[in-house]
């Protein structure tokens, strides 16, 4: 057996401003085929996975790029270009393969490229041909096309919100495929169409349970594999909305018929399934009643979903009522970092924070701080991976503190606060710029969490999305998709 195993992605926000260039690869993950040498990544976990498997075959493993951007804007036509174009060349050299693994994120969009993932997997099938086993790990944030299921024998997307399940479903990916390399199994790939945008966490319920069925069916009959692709609502481009995808073994009536079914579960608890929000004020009335710490998540600054990590409209309200016992973060700021660095640990000065990107970060705050702490090569657990934050800084107003970072990322755990001898339990109430991933570190500290709905790059309301290439018909922008007009 021999596999050839490479890394290409970011998630694209199709409406921000931030354009995603090489240094935002550089900044975020990129290898030149020694991934699996380095502790692993979010996305370059699944190559650590399948260069072990095949070895425990005794087989070869020819290993390319692995490159994964923080989620931005579009990515720039020469850059997506000369990534794939890499990946590509070195399919090219090992030639012939057995089996190709492309962990991939599904929501990737370049100028002059709506489906980078359907454009790469064309291509790789173009080199290879019919008989080699491809096959591909998706986030489930991505956009399911009929050029990439035209081009894989197998999908395998991630089945938790927040990702705790990668290395799983790495793990599940190459088991089938390898089958598929046997002649044990013939795949067959089905997409039913959900025609919903929102957002699903899978921790809770429904969808705990969802998930856990969809588990369930793996392994029935002729099915192999269940997934849900939830769809990034802010990448507009015509295929975002959710689909039910299903593959079975020379089935594809089995395939059909269970990606329907698990369809129409999803239809039926939609309401139920669809996250309450409140206001800023709301939350910030949750802070002050008490007890902590209460933990917020102001979604609409996420930069897991394209958006600066730079707001300040939770922030300036919180100084306008004068609360206390605030932690907020990680804001991206490297120009406010370097001024604490100059400064130095203890020192009191006078900080310009966040603000920076644009109208959806507010204006910036200019705040009296003390320096805390200075952290070079700080980073946050994520699952079974570390993720980077660059330099961090802790700073406080005496009744308010922040944690700046020069790398752009989410908050994922409380370990990117503790590291800075952070205390979270302290805290009444902490506003983390994170969608969801917080929640698994979080939820056992947590008095209660609640999301934010508030302004900002990527605002939860679903149903006023501007599309100009996905159109209007999903719910809950229409009532009823499936009979509308």
């Amino acid at each position: 057996m021999k596999t050839f195993i490479a890394c290409l992605g970011t998630e694209t926000n199709s409406f921000s401003n931030l354009p995603t260039g090489m240094q935002t690869f550089l900044d975020s993950m990129y290898f030149e085929g020694d991934a699996t040498r380095h502790p692993p990544n979010l996305f370059s976990l699944p190559l650590h996975i399948w260069r072990r498997k095949t070895e425990e075959r005794q087989g070869e493993v020819v290993e390319s790029i692995a490159a994964f951007a923080q989620p931005a804007g579009l990515t720039v036509r020469s850059v997506y270009e000369g990534l794939r174009d890499r990946i590509l060349a070195d399919l090219r050299a090992a030639s012939p393969v057995d089996i190709v693994l492309l962990s991939l994120h599904g929501a990737m969009t370049a100028e002059g490229y709506d489906d980078c993932e359907g454009d790469l997997m064309r291509k790789v099938r173009d080199i290879v041909g019919p008989d080699v086993v491809l096959g591909v790990e998706l986030d489930l944030h991505c956009s399911i096309t009929p050029a990439m299921t035209e081009a894989a024998d197998v999908m395998v997307l991630f089945k938790e919100y927040p990702h705790t399940d990668v290395g799983p479903r790495a793990e599940e990916l190459f088991d089938i495929c390898a089958r598929v390399h046997a002649g044990e199994v013939n795949p067959v790939i089905a997409v039913h169409d959900c025609k919903m945008i929102m957002k699903w966490r899978t921790p809770t319920e429904p969808m705990k349970t969802i998930v856990s069925q969809m588990q369930d069916a793996e392994g029935q009959g002729d099915i192999l594999s269940v997934s849900f692709a939830h769809g990034f609502p802010w990448q507009d481009v015509p295929c975002t909305s959710g689909k039910m995808v299903v593959v079975a073994n020379a089935n594809a009536q089995a395939a059909a018929e269970t990606a329907k079914r698990f369809a129409q579960r999803l239809w039926s608890v939609r309401d139920e399934a669809n996250q309450s929000m409140i206001s800023t004020d709301q939350a910030l009335d949750l802070i002050e009643a008490g007890p902590g710490p209460v933990v917020i998540a102001d979604v609409a600054d996420n930069a897991g979903g394209g958006a600066p990590s730079d707001s300040t409209f939770v922030l300036r309200a919180a100084l306008d009522r004068g609360i206390a016992g605030l932690m907020t973060g990680h804001y991206w700021d490297p120009i406010a970092v370097r001024f604490c660095q100059e400064a130095g640990e203890g020192a009191s000065i006078d900080l310009r924070i966040g603000g920076k990107c644009g109208v959806s970060s507010g204006d910036p705050v200019d705040l009296r701080v003390r320096v805390k702490r200075i952290l070079e090569e700080a980073g946050q657990t994520f699952g079974d991976a570390r993720m980077p934050m660059g330099t961090a800084v802790w700073v406080t107003t005496g009744d308010i503190d922040l944690i700046l970072t020069t790398k752009r990322t989410q908050v994922f755990h409380p370990d990117g606060m503790t590291q800075l001898g952070v205390d979270p339990t302290a805290y009444r109430g902490i506003v983390v710029k994170s969608t969801q991933h917080f929640y698994a570190g979080f939820a056992p500290i947590a008095s209660r969490i609640e999301y934010l709905s508030g302004p900002g790059a990527i605002p939860p309301d679903f149903a006023t999305i501007p599309y100009r290439h996905f159109g209007d018909d999903y719910w809950p922008k229409v009532q009823d998709p499936f009979n509308e007009g």
